[in-house]
């Protein structure tokens, strides 16, 4: 080889070397964003966080090593809410992890190029957070709470644990869209069981506690509460005016029942946090979010409080305690 090609072929090899160096390199650490409407001493997030985690570091994402999470825990003041979501996207991260409208409205509104993959929300269409289930569009996608059919389960099942309630308040979140459709789909199964059902939207403690405390006063009373951010956070309130009025009371998640509640039917929010993290993982793997479907839950629970049916004077059905998932004695 002539002396003038050698000195070539080093001058090529040479500029070409930085872009095989940066190509051989570790992938740079992930940043993954989480917004919760929660305070953060709450202790039914932690096992669902848990859940997120593992299920990450299952498909390889290790927190400190090659990922890490930024989980920002903002209340359920909506103002708080917004503030918190503008500060997680500001930091730019590659991925953002939020439940339920409260978190999912603001992050919309701050970004519309974070990918946010929300583990629960009741109806992301009726939100405007999605284009269609099957085809999301913009830059959030995840998985539903529930569909429309397990609001009519919520009635049949109260009135199998207390089969003289005739009247029953549906205790609802003015701030969520799907309010109206979950009590249609119980308003629509009220007269074949023979019960009178009235809805209720109330976002305070004060307001949770007068409609409780008014409707109590006639006898045959039942709740049930409807998924949405201020029944869960005031879930202790709940149940303590269910327990006072002895109303019976069918909540939509299993902490109302490990409080004292009497008796849940909803998704098994664990799975669908384990779910959440293979988005999560596919996000960050260069999928796109607006390519991938939005997933309704695959696992349901149904729980009993045995304790509380006790102190109602209710007998829970033999057969109703069999094909519960769990028995709380």
């Amino acid at each position: 080889m002539r002396r003038r090609d050698v000195i070539k072929a080093m001058a090529g090899a040479a500029a070409a070397w930085p872009i095989t160096a940066r190509a051989q390199q570790p992938d740079r650490q992930r940043l993954i964003g989480v917004l919760l409407p929660i305070a953060k001493d709450d202790p039914e997030y932690q096992p669902w966080l848990t859940a997120f985690r593992q299920a990450l570091q299952e498909l390889g994402w290790v927190d400190g090593r090659n990922m890490r999470i930024d989980i920002h825990w903002a209340t359920a003041n909506p103002a708080e809410i917004r503030r918190q979501a503008a500060e997680l996207v500001a930091l730019a991260p590659d991925v953002i992890l939020a439940p339920g409208t409260s978190t999912v409205g603001p992050l919309t509104q701050a970004t519309r190029t974070v990918p946010i993959v929300f583990p629960i929300i009741a109806d992301p269409v009726a939100g405007g957070f999605v284009e269609s289930l099957a085809h999301p569009g913009g830059n959030a996608t995840g998985f539903m709470l529930f569909e429309y059919s397990i609001s009519g389960k919520w009635l049949e099942l109260l009135k199998q644990i207390a089969p003289g309630v005739t009247r029953v308040a549906v205790l609802g979140d003015p701030d969520t869209p799907t309010g109206p459709a979950q009590f249609g789909v119980i308003q629509a199964v009220a007269p074949s069981l023979r019960v009178e059902v009235s809805a209720f939207n109330k976002r305070d403690a004060n307001e949770i506690e007068r409609v409780i405390t008014s409707f109590a006063r006639s006898a045959n009373g039942g709740l049930i509460m409807t998924a949405g951010g201020p029944a869960f956070t005031h879930r202790d309130l709940i149940i303590g005016l269910a327990a006072q009025h002895k109303l019976p009371a069918v909540y939509y998640d299993r902490a109302f029942v490990a409080a004292g509640g009497l008796l849940s039917y909803g998704p098994d929010r664990i799975n669908l946090y384990r779910r959440a993290a293979g988005y999560v993982d596919r996000i960050l793997k260069g999928e796109k979010p607006a390519d991938m479907p939005v997933q309704a839950p695959t696992k349901y629970q149904l729980v009993i409080n045995l304790k509380t049916a006790k102190a109602l004077g209710l007998d829970v059905p033999a057969q109703l305690q069999q094909i519960a998932d769990e028995v709380i004695e």
